[in-house]
């Protein structure tokens, strides 16, 4: 773990899914975990403080004397026996107690709000989480004292000004329940989910979307938006439209690919469109020169990235590193801090980071590298990877010219992993943008996935308005945007059939490593872009040194660099 410094520490966790702990030093996240990373199970169900006490040591333990929460109902046994709770729960608060400090329930919302908006470098914003639902029953003993009441809420609004929001409108009920019917439009008609209620592919839709006629199922998704409904309502009215016999598990999509990209395009369009008018009264009505985003739908990239044309008055339209679920261990800290404790902002441009993962020395590299030599079976016995290895000292231009070369695909592992969905450099599969093949030489040999399935160009923020339509910043990967037309042929590997991209900006702020990466890759090549996807094969991105050792063996990536130590690995021994 991370070594802890400072004064004033805050334990944020969140527990069930998308389990994860935070630590909030001065205001700072200093670390940010998510439990899958670690056990290579997507979105599994547990407890965020047994989580943490897995990991933290006595002597840091020692330092910690508040913690929060941010998914109460969870706690409260929602999952049953999945989360032994109380034995680490109590322990907490005994802990805090001999502390002098204290124990805080913030909202689901309120602690999704304050992510959204203390992550940002906006003074004033109008805040908006949308997600598929968060229970707000204030019946539990030592929650805050604005504490946000009502029921299961899933679309709210808020007002951030210096170091604090406030409420402006929570939709205490399933109305206007976005994620949820985008969940079951993805589980019911495509089948893509991971395997319990809160686990779905919504990304698939959204590529598949592009190809589509909205206008063909358009009528009857919107129908469904307009009245009060829940996963089970949702449901309901698909299997009687006869959608759900569409149905096509992860392959290839034969006769009823076209219908398939039709439903999509129009459960999209459905989706906008409503977020569209909802979030359109507020904009008119606040008229925000800002606007912090966070909740799982906000995750749907191509929607973030028309709210531009949506709201043209709007300067910046910013989305949380991690605003899904695993934030709330973040938010609740955040607002316990600003909040609660009426701390000043900290500035993330200049203070923080979305690389809050553990980082490894190069002991462990070498440590690792030898249990893979001899390493031929996987732990049911099963033959699966030419254990051979062969490594050599590079530096970074000899990999960047690697990169040009035979399409290479090299995954990189470095610094600190990165919070949140979205590869961001420090986990990553880099590729040459120019090669036509490209993507579906990574869709097909390395992520094993659909052929439509696009990947996001990292492009130095400077470059931007050379690229793209619209000048905008995305460090986090989180704005879909056209490239201008006459640039679309010069990097085909990372356009989308309707010429958009998920775009990474990158400053040397952001991370120098990658940013002067990309430099040295354009002073080769010409293009300020590399092909970026996240380190990983229909699993978490990889978190330890072993992890990408194994997915680098297990797939056809042709090279391995641990860039901090110039360890490049290859198969071939």
């Amino acid at each position: 773990m991370k070594e802890f410094g400072g004064n004033m520490k805050i334990v944020g966790y969140q527990s069930g899914h998308d389990v994860a702990y935070c630590i909030l030093e001065n205001g700072v996240p200093i670390i940010h975990e998510e439990w899958e990373r670690f056990i290579r199970e997507k979105e599994p169900l547990g407890d965020g403080l047994e989580w943490f006490f897995a990991n933290v040591t006595d002597d840091e333990l020692d330092d910690i004397k508040w913690f929060t929460e941010g998914n109460p109902f969870n706690r409260r046994g929602k999952y049953g026996p999945v989360c032994s709770k109380e034995i680490p729960y109590q322990k907490m608060k005994n802990h805090v107690q001999e502390k002098d400090g204290g124990h805080y329930i913030v909202s689901h919302h309120q602690s999704h709000a304050a992510n959204a908006f203390f992550s940002s470098n906006h003074d004033e914003a109008l805040i908006i989480t949308i997600d598929g639902g968060g229970n707000e029953k204030n019946n539990w003993k030592d929650v805050t004292s604005d504490f946000v009441g009502g029921t299961e809420t899933a679309f709210t609004f808020w007002s951030g000004s210096g170091n604090k929001i406030a409420p402006i409108k929570i939709y205490r009920d399933t109305y206007i329940n976005l994620g949820t019917f985008y969940q079951s439009v993805t589980s019911q008609i495509f089948n893509l989910s991971i395997g319990h209620p809160y686990g779905f592919q919504g990304g698939t839709v959204m590529a598949m979307a592009c190809m589509g006629n909205p206008d063909k199922y358009y009528g009857f998704f919107a129908g469904m938006l307009r009245n009060k409904n829940t996963r089970e309502g949702y449901d309901a009215q698909i299997n009687a439209q006869g959608l759900s016999g569409l149905r096509k598990v992860n392959g290839s999509y034969d006769k009823d690919e076209q219908e398939l990209f039709d439903v999509a395009a129009g459960a999209q369009k459905a989706l906008e469109e409503r977020s569209k008018e909802i979030i359109g009264r507020y904009v008119e009505e606040y008229k925000p020169k800002n606007i912090c985003l966070s909740g799982g739908v906000v995750l749907n990239s191509v929607m973030v990235g028309k709210m531009y044309d949506w709201f043209p008055d709007v300067e910046h339209i910013y989305v949380c590193p991690v605003p899904y679920d695993s934030g709330l261990a973040i938010g609740s800290a955040q607002y316990i801090y600003h909040q609660v404790f009426d701390k000043p902002r900290v500035k993330w441009k200049d203070n923080c980071s979305p690389y809050l993962g553990r980082t490894y020395n190069e002991k462990d590299v070498w440590s690792d590298l030898d249990k893979f030599k001899e390493k031929s079976l996987d732990k049911r016995g099963h033959t699966v990877f030419n254990p051979k290895l062969s490594t050599e000292e590079v530096d970074d231009e000899a990999v960047a010219m690697l990169l040009t070369q035979d399409d290479n695909v090299i995954s990189v592992f470095g610094g600190g992993s990165e919070s949140g969905r979205r590869a961001l450099g420090n986990r990553s599969i880099l590729a040459d943008p120019r090669s036509p093949k490209m993507k579906d030489i990574i869709n097909e040999k390395v992520k094993h996935r659909q052929w439509f399935r696009p990947f996001a160009p990292s492009i130095t923020r400077e470059d931007v308005k050379d690229w793209f339509e619209k000048d905008v910043d995305s460090p986090y990967m989180t704005a879909v945007i056209k490239f201008k037309e006459e640039m679309r042929d010069k990097v085909p590997a990372v356009v989308h059939f309707d010429g958009t991209a998920r775009l990474q900006t990158v400053t040397e702020n952001d991370n120098e490593w990658y940013y002067n990466f990309i430099k040295k890759f354009e002073s080769i090549s010409g293009v300020p872009i590399l092909l970026n996807t996240s380190f990983n094969d229909r699993e978490p991105i990889v978190e330890t040194p072993e992890h990408a050792i194994d997915c680098f063996m297990r797939t056809n990536i042709d090279y391995l660099y641990f860039r901090e130590y110039g360890i490049l690995v290859s198969k071939n021994g």
